[in-house]
């Protein structure tokens, strides 16, 4: 029997295990550093890239060293640890999948919005515009320009004839234009 095991075998049996649950953690890490050459090999097979296996398996013994009181002694070390590592391999795969390779920046130069600044004060000063319209003026243009009825339709709803519904969206129109600068004439010839 060796000096190591008459140790670990004379202590009392609730402290013959650390608190990881591994009856000889000394023992448990020989095996683990024994194992490195195949989860070595294991992890090139996946990747296909030295520096990334190298990277699996650093991983790979992080998370074994982290969660080793999930290891069960007697159990099969080696199958363990090729489980966590072919884990982490599917687990980085996925995430890959959903990467893009972007050194030059050009996708990212695709990844762009309008500003929304312009929109946002131009809406403010067509609300303000449409304010200063006498409010039948501003009815008849907000039902026939933006609620998108007819003129039949409007004039029904507000309860005056056709012709004075017209009325009512041209003048509202003209003057909607004159508060906000817009020359009405350019814009019908385009």
């Amino acid at each position: 029997m060796s000096a190591r095991a008459s140790v670990v075998d004379s202590r009392p049996e609730e402290d013959a295990e650390t608190d990881t649950g591994i009856a000889e953690p000394a023992a448990w890490r020989e095996q683990v550093i024994a194992l490195i050459p195949s989860l070595r090999a294991f992890a090139w097979s996946l990747s296909r890239d030295p520096s990334d296996a190298d990277d699996m398996v650093q991983e790979t013994l992080t998370k074994a060293w982290t969660h080793r009181d999930k290891f069960q002694p007697g159990t099969n070390l080696r199958a363990w640890l090729f489980t966590i590592l072919r884990n982490s391999w599917y687990t980085a795969l996925s995430k890959h999948r959903r990467e893009t390779a972007d050194e030059d920046g050009k996708m990212a130069a695709t990844l762009t919005s309008q500003p929304s600044q312009e929109w946002s004060v131009e809406l403010h000063q067509l609300q303000a515009a449409l304010n200063r319209l006498p409010p039948e003026h501003r009815e008849a243009l907000i039902m026939v320009g933006a609620a998108g009825l007819s003129y039949e339709e409007a004039a029904e709803i507000a309860g005056c004839a056709l012709g004075t519904i017209k009325s009512r969206v041209n003048r509202a129109r003209n003057r909607l234009a004159q508060i906000m600068g817009i020359d009405r004439e350019m814009e019908d010839a385009a």
